[in-house]
């Protein structure tokens, strides 16, 4: 039976707090890290509601998270996943709304960097998947990192994050989708605001809640606005897979299908899934999560591991 095990990282000045889902049998499995989308989330990607009660409708939902349900798919395939709990969420320490884009980025490659320590996992089958935000941080660590063999990108956004913002806001007041969290209604009153102090180079920018103000930091806004994922597609030489729900209230599925473009024209072979009638979280979509999972093992192939990771290997 594939065994789940409760694990802690570093991640710069702070331990992270994950799950490491570990297939049945000997040798050395691949592996994949799978990073949430944005807002606070838990480590299987869904709404972090228990973490910050204020900013979510109580409301839950019996279905795991898109993370969970896709670490179950991957581990009946014999691939092995790290999911863990962002700065302030779950379990792990900080604060969420302080942290910006590129430590989030920084976290994402010192879970990938942690995992490189266990026996259990094959340092020349590795892939990263990312939901949302987790996209760009995914892509940012596989441009960087030449062992990682296969990319999913889940719900991902090609433009500027400004661009998109405003384009999340216009679908979600024609459908109301999400607005019955307080974060997400404060959010969307507020992002004109948000994006006028971020073009001043504003730091600071407080959000009303019902009994709490927040204190959003805007530097990893500012980050997000200038990196694209369309522009870190460009860079990217690597088997990719990507999935998008019809109806993302968050990231319109022509956004995958822009990547997609992108990513062919630099030399890669995307494969794009849209899941009919699915959210941004794809609930109800097991199906193709499913066949999601299938395709980013199939291309989860060896790769040739630079002298540092040969000689981890070897210690191993």
């Amino acid at each position: 039976m594939p065994r789940n095990e409760e694990i802690s990282f570093r991640a710069g000045d702070v331990e992270l707090a994950g799950t490491l889902t570990l297939p049945d049998g000997e040798g050395r499995h691949p592996w994949a890290v799978l990073v949430p989308s944005w807002l606070p989330r838990r480590r299987d990607g869904a709404f972090d509601r228990g973490g910050h009660p204020t900013w979510f409708d109580a409301t839950t939902t019996s279905e795991p998270g898109i993370l969970q349900r896709l670490s179950d798919f991957l581990v009946d395939r014999g691939v092995a996943s790290l999911r863990y709990d962002p700065r302030g969420c779950g379990a792990s320490p900080g604060s969420w709304a302080e942290t910006d884009l590129f430590t989030r980025i920084d976290d994402a490659r010192d879970a990938v960097g942690a995992m490189r320590s266990r026996p259990e996992l094959d340092l020349r089958r590795t892939a990263l998947v990312g939901h949302g935000e987790g996209a760009a941080i995914a892509l940012s660590v596989a441009i960087g990192d030449p062992a990682v063999g296969a990319i999913g990108l889940v719900g991902a956004g090609a433009r500027s994050w400004r661009d998109g913002l405003r384009r999340g806001v216009a679908e979600r007041d024609r459908t109301g989708v999400d607005r019955e969290h307080p974060i997400v209604a404060a959010l969307d009153r507020s992002v004109e605001e948000l994006i006028e102090r971020v073009d001043r180079g504003e730091s600071l920018m407080t959000i009303e809640l019902p009994g709490e103000t927040i204190g959003l930091a805007l530097a990893g806004w500012e980050q997000a606005f200038h990196t694209p994922s369309l522009a870190l597609a460009t860079m990217l030489h690597r088997s990719v897979v990507l999935l998008h729900g019809a109806d993302d209230a968050w990231s319109d599925a022509d956004e995958t299908r822009i990547l997609a473009r992108v990513l062919t024209e630099a030399g890669n072979e995307p494969i794009v899934q849209v899941a009919d009638a699915a959210g941004h979280d794809l609930y109800g979509a097991d199906a193709s999560v499913r066949a999601f999972a299938d395709a980013l093992v199939e291309r989860i192939q060896p790769r040739d591991l630079p002298p540092v990771l040969l000689a981890i290997e070897e210690m191993r």
